[in-house]
């Protein structure tokens, strides 16, 4: 009698932890299938930017349609690249490095950030403070989309790139004596 309890026990426990693994309800049953006519009404990174000097990407986007977009998602591409050095565990290196992100945004897929609903006629702001740390022309690629899962679509693909070139030379920067503050100069060729 009491192996069929700690038989019982250890399936029911198998239970619980499996059931909190995976099982369950699939993540995209709740997002709505349809499309959705969204648009993209600012998107900006500085074309020049330097070493260590603070930058900002904004991009903007506005629900054109009737009905309310499941979710408001921004793709990033290239944030990083890919080494060429042979036997690298994670050949991935940060061109910029992100200090900040889109506030609220973090998801989780890879370079993705969502901000909810977006109801019809309102716009969201997602905004990257990032610092770059590898000197080069780069190009920044993004992706906006209705849904996190692939049912929700955009109308039109709303896609888009920024070529940066970042000096070599860093940012000047100096401290203010009398408050401790870093102050910054352009040094951007």
């Amino acid at each position: 009698m009491r192996r069929g309890f700690q038989t019982s026990a250890a399936l029911a426990a198998t239970t619980i932890v499996l059931a909190g693994c995976g099982g369950g309800e699939r993540q995209d049953a709740n997002e709505p299938s349809g499309t959705y006519a969204l648009e993209v009404v600012d998107a900006s990174f500085p074309e020049s930017q330097s070493l260590a000097a603070d930058s900002e990407m904004v991009i903007k986007v506005r629900n054109a349609d009737s009905k309310a977009a499941p979710v408001v998602a921004v793709t990033v591409d290239s944030f990083s690249k890919d080494s060429e050095q042979p036997g690298l565990a994670d050949p991935s290196r940060p061109v910029w490095v992100i200090d900040e992100a889109p506030v609220g945004g973090q998801t989780a897929y890879t370079n993705t950030w969502a901000l909810g609903e977006l109801g019809p006629g309102q716009t969201k702001t997602f905004r990257w403070k990032v610092t770059p740390v590898q000197a080069g022309t780069h190009e920044v690629k993004y992706k906006v989309a209705a849904g996190l899962d692939g049912k929700a679509k955009t109308a039109s693909e709303l896609a888009g790139s920024f070529t940066v070139a970042i000096s070599g030379k860093p940012a000047d920067a100096t401290v203010d004596p009398d408050t401790g503050k870093v102050v910054r100069g352009s040094s951007a060729d």
